[in-house]
């Protein structure tokens, strides 16, 4: 027999299985982190894309925005010191530095916590706002090319100088998380938001993929309209370890930080399995139902057609939204939801409609701490109550023959298959 050991919640659960039939273990590739990532972090603002630094940006007086992107207390105080270093160089006063954290759409009602900022120097007296889409003041800053209007946060658009900073991560809708989307959905008004990712119904919307992406080129277009100044993006293993920072131009750092996220998070498999394990990755990702679902559009990638799957993810703060519920309560098929999206969008009902569109395709077993009700009779799931009833399950379904792939970081996962 084998172990394999799955993140769930803040722990981890274990599934055996004989070892004839294990597959393969499916994760980001082990890299080598950053020995400092303080000095790392200084470095890529030292020298950034486009040659000029944010000290030679700024001076004395000046009306600074911070847009960071919540990457874990460690990391935002990394983030902010390095840059609050750059700025006091130039003399810039604390005091005309406001911090926008940016809104993530991905993170329900359920498991949004207040934002983690040090109150120690050199981040002590800044001012620090969670962007509200909703409910903050905005400014209509343009078109996009399909019509797109944009309007940004006030505080943001008056700034005299715009800084990006967060990391750059597979994202289950806009390919890669960082850079551009600090900006589109990060600052920017519920009706853009909305109206962009509406697109995510498209099939090129998915995780690690830009090409073609319609949410992407939103981004792009929406940061070229919001005229940002200067961005730094981290690139991080799957434990959250720093490798890499890239600063600079918003277009080549970006760049820069996509090419090494790609070598890290992109896994070639060779072969589909029978069935699969997959974990959103632990707390950080499986909070609720509608978070953790999210890492289950790389399955076809792995899983033959039809063939059972185990989502392994605690769930301890229920199943999200109001809208997600009431959107797999009220559809029985993803075309009709589909069509009602296009009428009264919402990005709960998207990942409604994603799971709907899964389930047609496979069955899927959850092992969570939610309720059987909703897990069964609401979002049309089996449930087991241990990892290893739910390989029973599967075997029930595959055969004792079945060759079995195992996900641990389905969030951080890009799977593909070789050519």
């Amino acid at each position: 027999m084998v172990e394999v050991w799955l993140p769930y919640g803040n722990t981890e659960v274990c599934v055996r299985i004989p070892t004839g039939n294990l597959l393969d273990i499916i994760e980001p590739k082990k890299v080598d982190a950053a020995q400092n990532p303080q000095d790392e972090i200084k470095k890529a603002l030292q020298n950034p894309s486009g040659d000029t630094r944010i000290a030679e940006m700024v001076k004395p007086g000046a009306k600074i925005a911070i847009v960071l992107k919540d990457s874990g207390a460690s990391t935002n105080r990394m983030l902010i010191s390095a840059i609050m270093e750059e700025l006091n160089s130039a003399g810039v006063r604390n005091e005309d530095v406001t911090v926008i954290i940016a809104y993530d759409p991905f993170r329900t009602v359920s498991s949004k916590q207040e934002f983690p900022m040090p109150d120690t120097e050199p981040t002590a007296r800044l001012r620090v706002i969670q962007h509200r889409c909703e409910a903050d003041e905005q400014v209509y800053v343009g078109k996009t090319s399909r019509g797109i209007e944009i309007s940004l946060n006030k505080l943001f658009t008056e700034a005299d100088v715009k800084i990006l900073a967060g990391s750059v991560e597979p994202h289950p809708i806009a390919g890669y998380s960082g850079g551009r989307e600090m900006i589109l959905p990060g600052v920017a008004s519920l009706s853009s938001i909305e109206k962009a990712f509406q697109m995510g119904m498209d099939r090129m919307a998915k995780r690690g993929n830009l090409k073609d992406n319609p949410v992407h080129e939103e981004m792009v277009e929406a940061a070229d309209l919001a005229q940002v100044d200067f961005t730094l993006n981290i690139v991080r293993d799957s434990e959250f370890n720093v490798v890499k920072a890239f600063a600079g131009d918003v277009d080549k750092a970006f760049e820069e930080s996509v090419k090494l996220a790609e070598e890290i998070y992109k896994v070639p498999v060779e072969n589909r399995a029978d069935m699969v394990f997959i974990s959103p990755g632990g707390s950080i990702f499986d909070a609720t139902l509608q978070e953790a679902i999210t890492c289950l559009d790389s399955i076809s990638e792995v899983a033959k057609k039809g063939k059972p799957i185990a989502l392994v993810a605690e769930c301890a703060s229920g199943y999200g939204d109001k809208e997600f519920l009431e959107a797999a309560s009220k559809f029985s098929n993803p075309k009709d939801l589909r069509k009602y999206l296009k009428r009264k969008f919402s990005i709960p009902g998207l990942m409604a409609y994603r799971l709907m569109n899964l389930l047609q395709q496979a069955n899927i077993v959850a092992v969570s701490v939610m309720p059987e009700y909703y897990i069964s009779r609401v979002f049309k799931m089996k449930t087991a109550r241990t990892a290893n009833e739910a390989y029973r399950l599967l075997v029930d379904a595959a055969g004792s023959r079945g060759k079995v792939s195992f996900i641990p970081h389905g969030s951080l996962t890009v799977p593909f298959m070789k050519p």
